[in-house]
């Protein structure tokens, strides 16, 4: 699609606000350094964003003669952001301030049974109202919520065209939303939302191109290429978790065989433990993070049964992760999300050996392969960050109001705060 100048003019606030939060404070000539953009337009956004009151003055840098820089940070107490992290066994919901501290959690379990559209959105709805009365937020404060559900998403309608897992096909998730919470919405995938925790935050701040490998029940790889995040023509890019890993092996959720996801997500770690130590205490047939908790102590301890169960998942692991270096030549593969943080180190060793085995000599030199040093959960702060990025994007000045809108509740409810007003429409992020 063609950029509008405002479309541009959207972005760049956001890219000046990014820098802000990442570095806060810094002056407006180390921020046209840092963005590539030229000191009056740099001006002029801090300009725009000190009016929405996003930012603050504070203060002068020390000065060696010269005249002293204005030092600028982000207003942390200007609003706040939800991320929702939606995966199949759990709904976890963070509540942050601008600065994207965390200031309360909440978490709601998702059982087998409990996970129809209608039933997952409950369990949002309530986590996010669990998280909005810890924090002692008022409900205008909220500038908007990010919303991560695993699968493929169409962030424009809201709509999840089909998550496997589960056999969605089609779900109006933020219609649903929309119905139980009074806040602008805006939906994607974990795999978008973890490469942009890493991106702002993590081990891909400052590199052009990297992969973030996320492990949990499901398995994807967002990808950023270039210095942005990359989404494909369908916001469908990532999807490496139902690529073919074993001609005719393991069946999956997908209706395929074979796929990564069935070796090196959750249930086939299980798999993988109930094939090398068919009566182990350490498998939990009905709970996936008992098993991967019990797993990674095991390992810790020495115990051979665990060890081999590592090293056969980082086996495939590792050959998935050289076709993504081979494929993509990236300066760092990040292994993102639970189960990688769960296994740890002993996880990281095994793939770093398993790749050095497959990847191509030239390709492999330049990558780094590591864990992701979030030390929150990077779903739901990548998902506030798309929260964010809505809010920019449909901010507008009229009269010296400031007018914010957002996916919300079809009723036309509106929160109302002294220089916000929320109120229903299909505006989406666009990072």
């Amino acid at each position: 699609m063609k950029r509008t100048s405002r479309d541009i003019r959207t972005a760049n606030r956001y890219e000046v606000l990014r820098r802000l939060i990442a570095a806060s404070p810094t002056s407006r000539q180390e921020l046209a350094a840092a963005t590539g953009l030229s000191l009056a337009t740099v001006a002029t956004l801090v300009g725009e964003l000190l009016e929405l009151r996003l930012v603050t003055e504070v203060g002068f840098e020390d000065s060696a003669g010269g005249r002293p820089r204005g030092l600028i940070a982000v207003d942390a107490s200007g609003g706040a952001l939800i991320g929702v992290d939606i995966a199949e066994t759990y709904v976890h919901v963070e509540l942050f301030d601008l600065a994207l501290n965390v200031l309360a959690r909440a978490e709601e379990q998702l059982r087998p049974d409990g996970s129809r559209p209608e039933q997952v959105a409950g369990r949002v709805a309530a986590a996010v109202a669990a998280v909005v009365d810890r924090a002692g937020t008022r409900a205008g404060r909220v500038l908007g919520v990010g919303v991560s559900v695993p699968g493929q998403v169409d962030r424009d309608t809201g709509v999840v065209e089909y998550a496997a897992n589960w056999q969605w096909h089609g779900v109006p998730l933020l219609d649903l939303l929309a119905e139980l919470l009074p806040y602008p919405l805006h939906l994607d995938n974990p795999l978008r939302a973890c490469t942009v925790a890493e991106l702002w935050f993590g081990a891909a701040r400052g590199r052009d191109d990297a992969v973030v490998v996320n492990l949990g029940t499901g398995v994807g790889a967002g990808l950023a290429l270039g210095g942005g995040l990359h989404r494909g023509v369908s916001n469908s890019a990532g999807e490496w978790g139902h690529t073919t890993l074993v001609l005719d092996g393991r069946p999956c959720h997908c209706g395929g065989h074979g796929c990564v996801e069935t070796y090196v997500g959750a249930p086939g770690i299980m798999q993988h433990l109930r094939e090398l130590g068919p009566h182990s205490p350490l498998l939990h047939p009905d709970d996936q993070t008992a098993t991967i908790d019990a797993l990674a102590r095991a390992v810790a301890e020495g115990d051979p049964v665990a060890r081999a169960v590592v090293r056969e998942t980082a086996r495939y692991l590792g050959a998935g992760i050289s076709d993504l270096i081979n494929l993509l030549n990236p300066e760092v593969v990040v292994l993102s999300s639970w189960v990688a943080a769960r296994l740890g180190e002993p996880l990281l060793v095994e793939v770093r050996r398993a790749v050095a085995r497959h990847a191509l000599r030239r390709p492999l030199a330049a990558t780094e392969i590591v864990l992701s040093p979030i030390p929150t959960d990077p779903v739901s702060l990548g998902a506030a960050t798309f929260a964010l990025e809505g809010a920019l994007r449909s901010v507008r000045q009229r009269s010296g109001t400031t007018v914010t809108t957002g996916r919300a509740a079809p009723t036309g409810r509106a929160v109302a705060t002294g220089r916000a007003v929320a109120a229903g429409s299909r505006t989406a992020p666009s990072s």
